[in-house]
């Protein structure tokens, strides 16, 4: 696989010299420990996993490389090890690193001890889910199940591949919800291109299952499309939802 162009549209930081060689308080594993971790920019929180970097760039430079030329966390928890081991400063041992640091923190996204999420926007289905999906290499489909104050019962992945109304099945999306005698759901799936705008396909999928939830007294609350670092409702963007008249808004 071709090696990303490591300087294309980059800027060299201020750093010229060895981490150990800057104050401590500039240091950023001295400044996580002082500080605290919400203090440090996210290429310094790089640099601590990576520990060192390679002759003439140090970690925070490597950090911020890796930042712009993979995109940002999302790029580099969806690029492939090998290619990321093959990057100029990198190896094996830091890309494991890097990978196991992002896994943890997808892991942790998605997890939620205590009280179970309420799901008032948008933001909060992005909150919730948008790190794990957005990251996802094809479209996936999953539905949330909501209790009657819209807590999260549960999040069933129903469809995996290229959401077309003509391979999902309406009844598999609704078959969660009326297992569990949820009130309502939230539909939701990727654009792996990272650009929310809905097609086609995804107006008519929410329709259909729109329709097929009312006769079934399910409320399909909104259909949420994430793609990289933002989401798009449907509902707020009038696609496939009634609008006030009663009829089908097919903008």
């Amino acid at each position: 696989m071709e090696q990303p162009n490591t300087y294309q549209n980059y800027t060299i930081s201020p750093f010229r010299h060895s981490i150990h060689d800057m104050p401590e308080d500039d240091r950023p594993r001295e400044r996580l420990a002082r500080f605290g971790a919400p203090t440090l920019q996210t290429a310094e929180l790089l640099a601590v996993i990576l520990r060192v970097g390679v002759k003439n760039c140090n970690a925070v430079e490597l950090a911020q490389q890796l930042l712009q030329v993979y995109g940002g966390l999302t790029g580099l928890l969806r690029a492939d090890f090998a290619e990321l081991c093959s990057y100029h400063g990198m190896a094996e041992a830091k890309t494991a690193q890097i990978k196991a640091a992002l896994e943890i923190g997808r892991r942790l996204a998605v997890t939620m001890p205590g009280d179970r999420p309420q799901i008032k926007s948008p933001e909060d289905v992005m909150r919730l889910i948008g790190i794990e999906m957005a990251a996802l290499p094809q479209e996936q489909l999953r539905v949330l199940l909501l209790d009657t104050k819209n807590m999260v019962a549960h999040i069933q992945t129903i469809y995996q591949g290229t959401v077309n109304a003509s391979l999902v099945r309406v009844s598999e999306a609704l078959r969660p919800a009326v297992t569990r005698n949820c009130p309502s759901i939230i539909i939701t799936h990727n654009h792996p291109s990272g650009d929310p705008t809905p097609s086609q396909e995804d107006k008519r999928i929410t329709e259909q299952i729109y329709h097929a939830a009312k006769l079934l007294d399910i409320a399909l609350l909104d259909h949420i499309i994430i793609g990289q670092g933002r989401c798009l409702s449907m509902r707020e963007a009038g696609m496939g939802f009634p609008n006030e008249s009663g009829s089908e808004n097919r903008r």
